[in-house]
């Protein structure tokens, strides 16, 4: 008798595309084909809109600046995930501050918490001090992996600024619960520090404690306007081209909802 019932109430016919999931598809497909788009112009050098520089940007070359003149290290660590979007961004800001600190001649200290990003971190590393023709100043011992325990990793950190006094500390990527110790030792440290943090929870504590802080996808940003790199130049732009369509649509909804009371049109016409 159930099954028979379910019978009669299935669907007549196969549906490919569902009605309802119109503007969906339209959001998702304006979205790679802008991506796609954007990825190309960028890599045969056509003008696309330029990333804004942020001012925690600016401040990587003071910070650098700063340990070369003291003659102290720099810290650097890409954050506290294993490998995806945070990763990938801290690591490419990484490959920026590596050759920088590597023309200044200023030892870089780098720590890492996950094993499969230490040999990573290391090679690109490398690859920037070959890259800025002094391959021989670079020390393979100043990229340490540290600890896979979050909280053994943060001690050790604690540990390093205590005893080698880094004047700049850069924790650029994905931060947790550790976001304020960590902070808060190089704060006591005299560290000039820049925290970039996609963390909600987490962020606030990084406004407080750090010099200067990205505050969510401007850590994207910051990787993409430091990297060059026109598949992550692309895609940062073609997003905020979408953003702002998006944000059009909800001015033009707010107009419509104030000046007629209501904007149901506008809803009507976007769930055709």
């Amino acid at each position: 008798m159930t099954m028979t019932l379910l019978a009669e109430e299935a669907p007549k016919g196969v549906f490919i595309f569902a009605p309802e999931m119109f503007w969906d598809c339209v959001l998702i497909a304006s979205l790679f084909f802008l991506v796609f788009w954007m990825i190309q112009r960028a890599r045969a050098g056509l003008p696309i809109p330029e990333i804004r520089r942020i001012a925690g940007l600016e401040a990587i070359d003071e910070a650098l600046g700063r340990a070369t003149e003291m003659g102290k290290p720099v810290h650097y660590s890409p954050g506290m995930s294993t490998f995806g979007s945070e990763m990938y961004a801290g690591l490419a800001v990484l490959s920026y501050v590596a050759k920088m600190a590597a023309q200044y001649d200023t030892q870089m200290i780098v720590t890492t918490r996950r094993p499969q990003i230490h040999p990573v971190a290391a090679e690109i590393v490398k690859q920037a001090y070959l890259e800025a023709g002094r391959p021989d100043a670079y020390n393979p011992d100043d990229i340490r992996f540290v600890s896979e325990w979050q909280f053994s990793y943060t001690a050790a950190v604690m540990g390093i600024f205590q005893r080698e006094k880094p004047a700049a500390n850069l924790m650029i990527g994905y931060w947790m619960a550790e976001a304020l110790v960590l902070a808060e030792a190089g704060a006591q440290a005299g560290c000039i520090q820049i925290g970039a943090n996609t963390n909600i929870f987490q962020i606030h504590f990084f406004i407080v404690t750090c010099d200067y802080t990205l505050i969510g996808e401007e850590l994207f940003a910051a990787s993409a306007y430091l990297s060059r790199d026109p598949m992550l130049t692309g895609t940062v732009v073609a997003q905020d081209m979408l953003k702002m369509v998006v944000g059009a649509l909800v001015v033009i909804g707010t107009i419509l909802a104030t000046v007629t009371g209501s904007a149901q049109g506008l809803i009507d016409f976007l769930s055709i």
